[in-house]
């Protein structure tokens, strides 16, 4: 694997994405590669964390079962991305399941390699509590969306992050979008049924935020934006 496209990754993801390049190529030195399929299990909640993911290539959802045993996707990790932290911080069991939706290419950090760096740079601490605050914020507001707002305004909101993850510069009509993902599993991300999914979409599309073309979507930001927005 080259330790350079590592490098690259850590510094884009918001665990480590605050670290001087000798110290990201100081923790890609002790990663190692793992690949899975689609559909396999990378962890269960319950299981023992023992260590933490950067995402190289492909898409993972992050899951958790209701007492109905209905599953909740909270989000995703694609390229760029850390997941598994927490239970690799605070050597407690996995809060939640992973599975590769495609097939799946991680470099994993063990975590007395993770908890060795936090003793040993100050730098590495502080940029691991304010990744953590972050995901505590970012769950509270997606708590909010899914009790709050209405289904086409969290569609709206996934499509703009969706956008904004590819080019943070996306701005305008007939802006493309491969979402990559079924219907189903946007309604996992957002809390609907897949019906509702599909009437979402094609209430965006009536409003032209979006048109339609198989997997394809082209987006008009603006209009994305004016719904988002909406209470």
């Amino acid at each position: 694997m080259d330790l350079r496209l590592v490098v690259d990754l850590l510094g884009k993801s918001p665990l480590f994405g605050s670290l001087a390049e000798p110290d990201r190529a100081t923790i890609a030195s002790r990663m190692r590669r793992i690949d899975f399929e689609p559909n396999q299990m990378i962890f269960s909640r319950g299981d023992p964390g023992r260590e933490i993911y950067l995402v190289l290539d492909g898409r993972v959802r992050l899951s958790v079962l209701t007492a109905d045993g209905r599953e909740l996707s909270f989000a995703h990790a694609g390229p760029g991305n850390v997941f598994g932290e927490i239970a690799a911080l605070d050597g407690g069991e996995r809060t939640a399941g992973a599975t590769a939706i495609t097939h799946v290419v991680v470099m994993s950090l063990s975590q007395r390699a993770t908890l060795e760096f936090i003793e040993a740079n100050p730098k590495v601490a502080i940029a691991t509590v304010a990744f953590l605050c972050s995901q505590l914020r970012e769950t509270d507001l997606r708590l909010e969306a899914i009790a709050l707002h209405r289904i086409e305004v969290r569609l709206a909101r996934l499509l703009l992050s969706a956008l904004r993850l590819e080019s943070r510069a996306a701005q305008g009509s007939n802006i493309p979008l491969a979402l990559g993902i079924s219907q189903g599993e946007v309604g996992l991300l957002i809390g609907a049924s897949r019906p509702k999914v599909n009437a979402a979409f094609t209430l965006l599309q009536s409003k032209g935020a979006i048109a339609r073309k198989g997997t394809m979507l082209t987006c008009d930001t603006n209009i994305l934006q004016s719904i988002a927005d909406m209470e």
